[in-house]
């Protein structure tokens, strides 16, 4: 399954519903720029593996590139593709001036040692570094990739060009330059979004029931506010094992079990079940916050949330959104409801640029705004055009992009 098609099949569905330049489209449907990379690494026994690694840039009309970089045995080319077009939407849709771009490197992190991971991580950042910097192209952590590596990237691209460059990259450790309230944002942006959208629906988050898929650093915080606000939550999952409790699970004890084993294997409290069958439980809200291509045509008919909340990229391909469309499943798109990283991330790049450091408070409170402003507009054209949310979310992120490219003039 191509997940670029997907992304190019939730592009066209987006420019069906517009008047939009011809040019524009297919500028659209390609990347600027495609990196790939051979990074030779010494491992800890002497032997030297070559691993292979990507950048996409995939669109520059509305500020310098911005995207994460994943490690994953899986991570390919068609993948990086899709995620670095995700990010341009991304991006437009909380109307933040920055571009899309996305990396990652095909291999295991957790089969390497923490001098290995740093060798592969500064051989990658030191094949980048003629093209990226804050004001060409800024890095940040994605899945598998952590406020230490994004430190390792900083300190090399630094050395290689012989200054102290903090803004080539967000994410960091606070020591380096990082922003507070950026390890909690994508998860808190969500929050605002999913309040914004409880109250349109008149729906009290102490009468309702969910399942987070996921237990990253996304996952586990939006299932902690979530269960904050009295939503109950009755399933969660890491990568190997799904836990469900009808009655509602402890999520801070959860969250403690699963940081003290590193899995949630063994947990008492709830019934261990398959991670394919957390999709369909009967709950009103179903919270991907994993991978990709989690919700397909296969399973779609039978997901039973009421709402459909991304907050992983990409985990619902086009053929289940008609189908989830059809049930009347309300979908809030990835590229709106995981939106707070990038924005905090922005925030981080212009503290880094001005020398000038906010607290978290000061973080949280100027992400809030942006989120709840990002999914009034979403909501008011899907409103107006009687379209689904991520159809709308394109349709907003589209017009921007389509004026940045417009107003650049043609060569």
């Amino acid at each position: 399954m191509s997940v670029f098609n997907n992304a190019l099949s939730q592009l066209k569905r987006a420019t069906d519903q517009m008047n939009l330049s011809g040019s524009v489209i297919e500028q659209l449907k390609k990347p600027e720029r495609i990196l790939q990379l051979a990074l030779p690494v010494v491992m800890d026994n002497g032997e030297v593996k070559v691993f292979e690694g990507y950048r996409v840039q995939y669109s520059s009309a509305r500020g310098p590139y911005k995207g994460g970089i994943r490690y994953h045995p899986k991570t390919n080319l068609d993948e990086v593709k899709a995620l670095g077009f995700w990010m341009v939407i991304k991006c437009a849709v909380v109307g933040i001036p920055l571009g899309g771009a996305k990396g990652g490197v095909t291999v295991d992190p957790k089969k390497l040692s923490t001098s290995e991971l740093e060798r592969l991580t500064r051989a990658f950042a030191r094949q980048l570094s003629l093209f990226i910097g804050p004001d060409k192209d800024i890095l940040a952590p994605d899945v598998n990739t952590t406020p230490e590596i994004m430190g390792w990237i900083m300190d090399e691209y630094s050395r290689v060009v012989g200054r102290q460059v903090p803004g080539v990259v967000t994410g960091k450790p606070l020591s380096l330059g990082g922003s507070q309230g950026r390890v909690p944002a994508t998860a808190q942006g969500g929050f605002y979004v999913l309040t914004e959208l409880l109250s349109k629906l008149k729906l009290n988050p102490k009468k309702l029931t969910a399942a987070v898929q996921g237990m990253g650093n996304v996952g586990g915080m939006t299932a902690v506010l979530l269960w904050q606000a009295g939503v109950k939550i009755v399933a969660m999952s890491d990568s190997t094992t799904a836990i469900y409790n009808s009655k509602g699970l402890n999520v801070a004890e959860v969250e403690k079990y699963k940081k003290a084993h590193g899995s949630l294997a063994g947990y008492k409290e709830a019934t261990k079940i398959d991670n394919r069958k957390l999709l369909l439980l009967p709950v009103d809200i179903l919270i991907p916050a994993a991978l990709e291509n989690q919700i397909t045509k296969d399973n779609a008919g039978k997901i039973k949330a009421r709402i459909v909340f991304e907050m992983a990229n990409g985990p619902t391909t086009p053929e289940a959104d008609v189908k989830l469309a059809k049930k009347g499943v309300v979908v809030v798109p990835d590229v709106l409801a995981n939106a707070g990283g990038v924005t905090v991330s922005y925030f981080e790049l212009v503290q880094n640029l001005q020398q000038y450091y906010w607290d978290e408070g000061e973080v949280l409170a100027k992400l809030k705004p942006i989120m709840v402003q990002a999914f009034k507009h979403v909501w008011e054209r899907a409103q107006q055009l009687k379209i689904d949310l991520r159809t709308a979310a394109y349709v907003v992120a589209l017009e921007r992009i389509a004026q940045a490219i417009e107003a650049r003039g043609k060569y």
